[in-house]
């Protein structure tokens, strides 16, 4: 066994493992951070198979904001998990359902596209040589010019959940003062200060 075998392995495990106990965990604060450690061992795996380039954004945008962002918000919120997770039993044999189909399809999807012999035979990389392209030059070159409505549509996706989040979590709440843009706006100084004349000894 060669030693990028070994690390393939030993990376592949850790990341199954901690993967496991992100959902196994009782505390929240743990699952963060077995999230982090996926992310970390799925960047060694990235760095086995050549894409750098992906391996560095994820140890930034995933661990650095995104992982980092639900630890602080598992932390500062005082959230019942019990009481969430009260009812999931309830739904625990859709759920079951759900990911049997998931996983059945995957299953089809891999074992008609990449274990057929036609298929694997005439298979070619994906990316050029690193002394003809970069491996950053070759994957935007493939996401922003063959793939580019996706991506466009993964945008729009992403902003529509944003918009949907937070109509979703705007509550109105009475006797709180708001601002009034076009009121402010139009504002002179006429209306803008008053001036009360107070006679001595009646002041606060």
């Amino acid at each position: 066994m060669g030693l990028q075998a070994l690390f393939f392995y030993l990376f592949a495990f850790v990341a199954v493992a901690s993967a496991f106990m992100v959902i196994a965990a009782r505390n929240p604060v743990h699952s963060v951070l077995f999230l982090i450690l996926t992310f970390f061992n799925a960047a060694g795996l990235f760095l086995l198979t050549g894409a750098e380039f992906l391996a560095m954004i994820l140890l930034v945008v995933y661990v650095g904001a995104v992982a980092v962002l639900f630890l602080f918000v598992v932390m500062m919120l005082d959230v019942d998990f019990s009481e969430l997770k009260s009812g999931a039993q309830e739904y625990a044999p859709m759920g079951a359902l759900v990911g049997f189909i998931l996983a059945a399809e995957l299953i089809v999807v891999l074992a008609g596209n990449t274990f057929h012999p036609a298929v694997a035979g005439s298979g070619t990389s994906p990316i050029p040589a690193l002394s003809e392209r970069t491996n950053t030059e070759a994957l935007g070159d493939v996401l922003y010019t063959d793939f580019i409505f996706y991506f466009q549509i993964a945008g729009m996706v992403l902003l529509v959940a944003m918009i949907g989040a937070i109509v979703l979590t705007l509550r109105h709440r009475q006797n709180i003062k708001r601002q009034d843009i076009n009121q402010q706006i139009a504002r002179t100084p006429e209306t803008a200060m008053e001036v009360v004349k107070v006679k001595p000894g009646q002041g606060i």
